[in-house]
């Protein structure tokens, strides 16, 4: 037999899916590069090492030197080489340098219409996920509105909860608002 979810219980997996779709946002617009050191960037770049697929952070020392440089010291020199041809290949649109220790990467600046690019993009990324948020609502009051069809709960109750998943979205949408303004600002800053 099926467990019977109540009404809580949906607006709860709602609740979960909105953290998780902001938590990917936050994840994704870190990895935008907005002319300075953001050591995130690196966060998607496998190296090879001893044989295993093996992230940057994981086998190097990561620091923030200058505030558009990076440099990557490998904790094993042998790394050197594999890191530097990793960070080639991706797709972040550095040339590193190397003097057999350490790794270079220097962010240059921005033009103002890289800058303008960069901004619609993060602000298309942001409304994606809203969408997702949204599609969170209809979910839950689909289901809200199932539970009060089969006589689970009452008008008034399917009205309090529906009142109660709007401002739960509300919220979101203003935390969304907030990361985007964020990141909008660092890329604006010269």
């Amino acid at each position: 037999m099926e467990e019977l979810f109540d009404a809580k219980d949906y607006i709860d997996e709602m609740k979960a899916q909105c953290e998780k779709v902001l938590t990917y946002l936050k994840g994704e617009l870190s990895n935008i590069r907005a002319g300075r050191a953001n050591p995130h960037i690196l966060d998607k770049i496998t190296v090879e090492y001893y044989g295993t697929m093996t992230p940057i952070n994981q086998i190097a020392n990561i620091t923030i030197p200058e505030a558009r440089m990076l440099c990557i010291t490998p904790w094993d020199a042998s790394v050197v080489k594999n890191t530097v041809k990793a960070i080639q290949e991706s797709d972040i649109g550095i040339n590193p340098s190397d003097d057999g220790k350490i790794i270079r990467l220097v962010f240059p600046m921005l033009n103002e219409e890289r800058r303008r690019e960069l901004v619609k993009q993060v602000k298309q990324i942001a409304e994606s996920q809203k969408v997702v948020m949204r599609n969170a609502r209809r979910d839950c009051l689909d289901s809200l509105k199932n539970l009060k069809k089969n006589g689970n709960i009452s008008e008034d109750e399917l009205s309090t909860y529906e009142k109660q998943v709007q401002t739960l979205l509300d919220g979101f949408i203003v935390k969304v608002d907030e990361v985007l303004a964020n990141k909008e600002k660092e890329i604006m800053e010269i």
